[in-house]
Order: C-alpha cells, then sequence, then structure tokens
C-alpha cells in the first residue's frame, strides 16, 4: 500500500492555549498538537501519537483511540481522547498503575494483559479484560493485538523480566503494524519480527538493554519509522543520539524520529 503523508501543524497562542509547538514532526507531544493523515488510493487514514512520559503512549488511529502502559497522574491525560483500547505489558510500576487506570474514563474501554496482570487487577476492572499470552492474539474494535515476547537475556534467575511473564505487541489495522517492545533486550523474536511500520524501542540500563543492542535489532528487523522510548536508566537518561547514529549508518531505509519522553525532567 502507498502513503502519501500530509502533515497539519496547528499552532495555539499563549492567550488560547498552554501548549507550544516545539519541532516539526510527524506525531503529536504533550506540548504541540498535529494531525497526522495518510491519504491512500481509497481512503483517508488518521495516525496521530502521543508521548505522554516513559513507556506511556496515546495513539488516535482511524477513530480508535488507544492507550499503551498508562501511568503517572491521571491529570497527564486531560484533555485527551479517552481509551477505546488499553494495552499493558507487564507488572512494573512504570507500566501499570491502578490508580491511574481507575483515574481515567474507561467506561467504554477494553483492557489487554497479560496473565501476569490481571491477577492483579481489581475486580472492577474483570470485566474490561482480554487476556493474551505470548503468540497469541486478539481483535477489538477493528485493531488486532498480538502478543509477542519479552524478556531479559542470560541466566534465568538473574532476569528482571522473564520470558512469558509480559507482552511486547504488535497492534495491526488495515495492514499497518506498530510494535511496543515493552521491557525486553534484543531477543531472536525482536529481531525476527517482519513488516513493522512504527516500532517503539526501549532501552535502559539495568532494566532493558543497551543502545548499540537496540540500534542492531533494529537493523534486523528493519521497521520503516523507529521511535526510541523508555531511555531513562539507573544513571539519567540513554545516549539515543548514539542510537540514532547507528541505525542511520547501518541503514538510509529506516528513519529514527526522536520525541521528547520526559517533559517534566530537571
Amino acid at each position: 500500500m502507498k502513503y502519501l503523508c500530509t502533515l497539519f501543524l496547528i499552532a495555539c497562542t499563549m492567550s488560547s492555549c498552554k501548549e507550544t509547538a516545539k519541532e516539526t514532526v510527524t506525531v503529536t507531544t504533550v506540548e504541540e498538537v498535529e494531525e497526522i493523515t495518510t491519504t491512500t488510493d481509497s481512503e483517508v487514514e488518521e495516525f496521530e501519537i502521543i508521548p505522554i512520559e516513559h513507556a506511556s503512549t496515546i495513539l488516535n488511529w482511524d477513530g480508535r483511540t488507544v492507550y499503551v502502559d498508562p501511568v503517572g497522574k491521571p491529570e497527564l491525560y486531560k484533555g485527551y481522547k479517552k481509551p477505546d483500547l488499553i494495552v499493558i505489558t507487564h507488572l512494573h510500576g512504570d507500566h501499570l498503575n491502578v490508580k491511574t487506570l481507575e483515574g481515567l474514563d474507561t467506561s467504554t474501554a477494553r483492557i489487554v494483559v497479560p496473565q501476569s496482570v490481571a491477577e492483579k487487577m481489581p475486580e472492577a476492572f474483570s470485566s474490561k479484560l482480554e487476556i493474551l499470552n505470548n503468540g497469541e492474539k486478539i481483535e477489538t474494535l477493528g485493531i488486532t493485538t498480538n502478543a509477542v515476547p519479552m524478556y531479559n537475556l542470560g541466566p534465568v534467575e538473574e532476569r528482571r523480566h522473564k520470558k512469558g511473564w509480559g507482552n511486547g505487541y504488535v497492534l495491526e489495522k488495515d495492514g499497518k503494524r506498530v510494535y511496543f517492545s515493552g521491557d525486553t533486550e534484543d531477543i531472536p523474536e525482536m529481531r525476527n519480527l517482519q513488516d513493522i511500520d512504527i516500532a517503539f524501542v526501549c532501552m535502559n540500563l539495568p532494566y532493558t538493554m543497551t543502545v548499540e543492542s537496540a540500534a542492531s535489532a533494529v537493523l534486523d528487523f528493519k521497521p520503516t519509522q523507529v521511535y526510541p522510548f523508555h531511555y531513562r536508566g539507573s544513571d539519567g537518561l540513554s545516549d539515543v543520539a548514539t542510537f540514532k547514529s547507528i541505525v542511520n549508518k547501518g541503514s538510509d531505509a529506516i528513519e529514527v524520529v526522536q520525541l521528547d519522553w520526559y517533559p517534566n525532567r530537571d
């Protein structure tokens, strides 16, 4: 499918809006408002990316709104569309926060989770849950959610994230495939991904992987675009510029898009 992308940037003045445009990119950030339309031969598709913080992300996708790992104060999500679909990768506090979920309008949302998350969810959410294990998939509201492995390498007893405990996700709609890595290293299942249009890839020590490992994996599975995210580790922010440099040297067919995932840092 051929896509012709047209970008419209809506800049708000200080008298009418608190948001200001920082840069021209094909997404909407917390501090800028952009609308992305992709025109095909027969239809117009909306695809908008809103980075909240760290791993928390909102997608507005052709009339549906997807929240990925929503955590933090519910006020962070004020002003955005309520979720139709929520996907949660695993239990760690930077990916799952029940109080955040309780503060959101989830009245019409389906929530896709691994079994480990389902076991910790309050009863009030039980009717909304769709439980997926690695290798399983489900279609919800026109979006197919594929659960893929996420885990650390090395000795099993030392792994912070064990295989099968959490999910990465490949979201698919009308042939467009969007990958969220969850917390993982450069595992074979990542390197063998196929036909990924947009990838969100983690890189932070000691929890996931180095920027070099992340770049190596990206060069193997060759997404059209890659967004480094989840790059705050125990020693601060990872060197995403080095990640971009390695990917750019390895392939001119992969676009690295850098967004501000830490707007509140000092």
